[in-house]
């Protein structure tokens, strides 16, 4: 999916700054299945604001530069649901660590295991951060792609602590470190 239909749909949420849409793929919202930088964000929403499909407003900050505020228009709406007429294309996971795991053999143990660690830990870390805020009051096809992603990471978890032992080489226990 393109930055411009990440950003019209971030917008969907409410009007935001380019930092803060940054922000819904870094922590938010948005962050267990899509990522978007600033290099990105911005000349989508300029492209956006060209076409008509956001607009932006200026709003003041004590001591600071204006921060300029982005709004999906009634025309952007039209747009991101023709984006989401299409057929989605297959998910492709993308991993450095899942990489430096296939090229095991050429590591040293002790960098392995403290990329295995920190790429365990980092899963740890958002599996929590996604189970913090109440799903009760998000509606229902948001709860849904926050169970999806909580499944994801839980189930990512719970084969690189019991499969530890194929990686790094240590015994098996049958117990989960």
């Amino acid at each position: 999916m393109d930055v411009k239909t990440l950003c019209l749909g971030a917008l969907t949420l409410g009007d935001a700054s380019g930092y803060e849409i940054k922000k819904m793929f870094e922590d938010g919202p948005f962050s267990h299945f899509h990522q978007a930088s600033f290099g990105s964000i911005y000349p989508a929403l300029g492209k956006l604001g060209e076409a008509g499909l956001v607009s932006m407003r200026e709003q003041s900050q004590d001591g600071r530069p204006d921060k300029k505020m982005y709004s999906i228009t009634e025309s952007g709406e039209v747009a991101l649901r023709r984006k989401l007429g299409k057929t989605p294309a297959d998910d492709r996971i993308r991993s450095e660590a899942l990489v430096m795991f296939f090229l095991a053999e050429y590591m040293q143990p002790e960098r392995l295991e403290k990329v295995f660690d920190g790429y365990l830990k980092s899963y740890h870390d958002k599996l929590n951060c996604m189970c913090e805020p109440d799903d009760s009051t998000l509606p229902p096809h948001r709860q849904f792609t926050r169970g999806l992603g909580r499944a994801f990471y839980q189930a990512a978890i719970d084969f690189m602590e019991e499969n530890r032992h194929l990686l790094l080489g240590e015994e098996h226990s049958g117990d989960a470190k």
